[in-house]
């Protein structure tokens, strides 16, 4: 593997995809630019844009990123796209096509179940989503099995008759269901389809570590965003309990905290009324825990650090370590949510990573 941090020289290849082999078609030669987003927020996750003079039907193209560095070559696997929706421009000389291109995920997104399509309740969630997904698009789709917290293999199945509604896309519908066992869809850069588990950032391990020791592939412009405007600081509970209605109240009153009542000189109230407890009805310190138990979970503010840096093997989802003192970031990991670059010698990647800070202790 090259080592990111030092130069190299970058080209790119392109090739057509067979869509019943998954497998490298034909070589296009007449590519001038191209351009990757990876956004973690979307539903099919990434799209592409190809400018070409050769005129092209819809095609999946996959992008290869080819390094030559201390006169070793190697190739590596950008991504591959369905390109559609050309426009075209010509100068009197020559003529572009200009393409979008989406993940194989868009070809979930274009069918719909039939009318009243329904999973009975016990079905393996994992086994049908797998099923489902490969009758309805033409990208390899690798199967996943679930473990346990001690590492064994599980299943988990419906708990419910799961209908699909009026609306539902098979793209809707699979995700609903896998939201069932915390899984989401995912790709690799091959364009298979993957199912990956939702974890949260506390508990992945860094892919990357960006800080002043590796100048050369970050550059110092870093913007960061947060909003803690509306996070509440009061939380109010109303629930009924055997015909009598209970009043559980929690407060932030914490000087240390910068949302708390004592901080901000006000009250930022969120209510809830008759919170679904599971077991029937709840006692009064039972209201009061979970009324105190939410107050924590809201006092939470998200950040979102936006920098460049060049090309790297880092993908959206992944887990990265940001220690920049300079603008008060020290040893904070964040998910990767966004990235996009040019495909180009220059290959600089713009990034957009989330990690979340709770403002309230205890």
């Amino acid at each position: 593997m090259p080592d990111w941090t030092k130069s190299m020289q970058r080209t790119f290849e392109y090739y057509t995809v067979n869509p019943e082999t998954w497998l490298d078609r034909r070589r296009l030669d007449q590519i001038i630019s191209s351009s990757i987003n990876y956004d973690y927020t979307s539903d099919t996750l990434c799209s592409a844009s190809f400018t070409t003079t050769e005129q092209l039907g819809e095609e999946y193209i996959r992008i290869y990123l080819i390094t030559i560095q201390n006169g070793v070559k190697e190739r590596r696997r950008l991504g591959t796209f369905l390109a559609q929706s050309p426009s075209l421009s010509f100068n009197g000389k020559h003529r572009n096509e200009s393409l979008d291109a989406y993940s194989p995920l868009i070809e979930l997104k274009e069918k719909y179940p039939p009318l009243g399509y329904t999973l009975p309740k016990n079905t393996n969630i994992m086994t049908r989503a797998y099923s489902l997904v490969r009758t309805n698009l033409r990208a390899p789709v690798i199967e996943a099995e679930l473990f346990d917290e001690v590492g064994e293999a599980r299943t988990k199945t419906l708990e419910y008759n799961f209908t699909a509604n009026t609306d539902d896309t098979w793209f809707s519908y699979i995700s609903s269901m896998l939201s069932n066992i915390e899984y989401k869809f995912d790709l690799d850069e091959m364009g298979q389809v993957l199912f990956s588990p939702i974890q949260k950032v506390d508990a992945m391990l860094p892919r990357w570590t960006y800080d002043t020791n590796n100048s050369s592939i970050i550059t110092p412009e870093i913007s960061i965003n947060r909003d803690i405007y509306g996070i509440p600081n009061v939380v109010e509970v109303i629930q009924n309990i055997n015909g009598s209605i209970y009043v559980a109240r929690a407060v932030n009153a914490d000087p240390l905290s910068p949302i708390s009542t004592v901080t901000r000189g006000r009250e930022i109230e969120k209510r809830v009324t008759n919170a679904n407890f599971n077991g029937g009805t709840p006692s009064p310190a039972q209201v009061d825990d979970y009324a105190n138990r939410l107050l924590k979970s809201v006092s939470t503010v998200a950040y979102r650090v936006s920098y460049s840096h060049a090309y790297c093997p880092v993908r959206i989802g992944d887990c990265v370590l940001i220690n920049y003192p300079a603008v008060g970031i020290n040893n904070v990991k964040a998910k990767v949510i966004t990235q996009s670059f040019n495909c180009d010698a220059a290959m600089t990647v713009n990034e957009t990573a989330e990690y979340s800070v709770r403002l309230m202790e205890g």
